[in-house]
């Protein structure tokens, strides 16, 4: 591993954009990926807001992914998806439905957030969230906490953001990236804990550290999600992914309590870029349960790095 992200998988891009104070507390994160990319889908939550999920169907047409967009700004934010399409359409990107090198269709599956109560109404992402998102997308270290579409998230009774990690099986890269924005809790509120913190890698998380004397518990949001990526350098099926997003589910109920509630639109998408063969159930069923852990690992860090915004108090203001 080189950054710990999403990113250690070869090829796949991560940029932010977002917008803190005078009104706003929102934004678009964007997960670029290589061309050839097969992706899948998988949602549990009872609230979804998603774009091009059915696509990824494994009995539908459409294999590749070329990107995708997660939003803030509930299903106003779908329209960023619009600013990632125009991007990669103008570099000639996308299912190609003509002769022509510029005629393609870029397939671009989205989900948002719930994060409306942190802006002004009408504060939301548009286009021009997801294109500059796009513009700043670089395969270094990815930006944590309170950024792109985690800069209004909530996770619970705290401050929520994006979090990212990644793990090696072998050969095989995987990592994923989580934009925590959760009815659940990711915190043991009477130690401090983590609830992933047990399949953290060394270090990673801090020990439980007592309850906080100061905590000031608000009302619980009644309209959440999270979502995001889990990506994987082996050469996978859709029905594959699918089960890769499925395992990344899994992850995700191990780091939020409670999970996949009524009112969370929880989505998670997979990425293959077909780099390394997996070769018999065994190979898959190591990756799948290493999607869960790495998933879960990103939920948790999105809530460590995440800082303040507005009346929202983060992890860090009371366990250092």
């Amino acid at each position: 591993m080189t950054h710990n992200a999403i990113t250690d998988v070869a090829g796949v891009r991560v940029g932010h954009h977002h917008r803190l104070g005078d009104g706003w507390a929102t934004g678009t994160t964007v997960v670029l990926l290589p061309e050839g990319t097969v992706g899948g889908v998988e949602g549990r939550g009872g609230a979804p807001g998603t774009r091009e999920t059915d696509l990824l169907a494994p009995e539908n047409l459409v294999r590749r992914v070329d990107a995708v967009c997660l939003s803030g700004g509930s299903a106003y934010g779908l329209a960023a998806a619009d600013g990632v399409t125009r991007w990669l359409g103008e570099r000639g990107r996308g299912f190609r439905v003509g002769d022509e090198p510029h005629e393609v269709v870029p397939i671009v599956p989205a989900a948002v957030v719930f994060d409306l109560p942190r802006s002004s109404w009408g504060n939301r992402p548009d286009a021009e969230f997801g294109y500059l998102a796009c513009e700043r997308a670089t395969d270094g270290p990815v930006d944590e906490g309170s950024v792109g579409a985690g800069a209004g998230a909530r996770a619970g009774s705290l401050k929520g953001g994006v979090g990212t990690a990644s793990i090696r099986v072998g050969p095989v890269t995987l990592g994923a990236l989580a934009v925590v924005n959760a009815r659940g809790e990711a915190v043991d509120l009477s130690t401090g804990g983590l609830w992933a913190a047990d399949i953290g890698l060394a270090d990673e998380f801090p020990p439980a550290a007592g309850y906080a004397a100061d905590i000031d518990v608000p009302l619980r949001s009644d309209l959440n999600t999270t979502v995001g990526v889990v990506a994987v350098d082996a050469a996978l099926d859709k029905a594959e992914c699918r089960r890769l997003a499925m395992a990344a589910q899994d992850g995700l109920a191990r780091a939020l309590r409670p999970a996949h509630s009524l009112f969370d639109g929880d989505t998670v998408f997979a990425a293959a870029t077909g780099v390394h063969p997996v070769t018999g159930a065994a190979d898959l069923d190591d990756l799948y349960a290493a999607a869960a852990d790495v998933f879960a690992r990103a939920v948790a860090r999105g809530v460590l790095a995440a800082t303040t915004v507005g009346g929202l108090r983060a992890y860090r203001d009371f366990w250092a």
